[in-house]
């Protein structure tokens, strides 16, 4: 039996005014940013934003193809979550999959000719929105800091050990 009693519990470290003030608007603006992305590729492309990110991944990828695993980690989404938006975009006929020869279980992702000219087609409206919305609103300099600062931030999130337990990894 452990007689030794528990350690008090620490008090949180609450936000300050200042600290929650900064916290409030990121919520916000990437909220706002999220959805204004979202209906400019439904309504020029027919399809949201995570979609469009799965296309571009495959565009850039060797051979415009990627195992499913690997687009579900560079995504950052879950693997039925892409087994979903790939049959999405398989029905669109945007990508097809084909099985991987050195592992009976893999699947890769391979953008086709007809996701390859959908890319095109909307890339030029997209990074109009993106510009208009993100970048036209900062100076060079909020935007250097703005990329030093996300950077730092995903650098603390993302585990460097092999096992780690994130969605995208399931």
């Amino acid at each position: 039996m452990n007689t030794a009693s528990a350690a008090p519990a620490e008090e949180p470290r609450w936000l300050t005014d200042e600290e929650q003030r900064v916290w409030r608007a990121y919520m916000h603006a990437t909220i706002l940013l999220d959805d204004h992305l979202d209906r400019q590729l439904q309504r020029d492309a027919g399809m949201p934003h995570i979609y469009y990110g799965l296309l571009v991944a495959l565009v850039e990828a060797p051979g415009k193809r990627l195992r499913m695993t690997e687009l579900a980690r560079q995504s950052k989404i879950t693997r039925s979550r892409l087994s979903h938006a790939v049959a999405r975009l398989e029905k669109n006929g945007w990508v097809r999959r084909e099985d991987c020869p050195s592992d009976k279980r893999g699947q890769f992702a391979v953008l086709t000719d007809e996701g390859n000219e959908v890319l095109e087609r909307t890339a030029p409206g997209h990074v109009a929105t993106v510009r208009q919305a993100f970048f036209d609103r900062l100076t060079p300099e909020q935007q250097q800091s703005l990329g030093e600062i996300l950077q730092i931030i995903a650098e603390g999130l993302q585990p460097k050990e092999a096992g780690a337990d994130l969605p995208w990894l399931r």
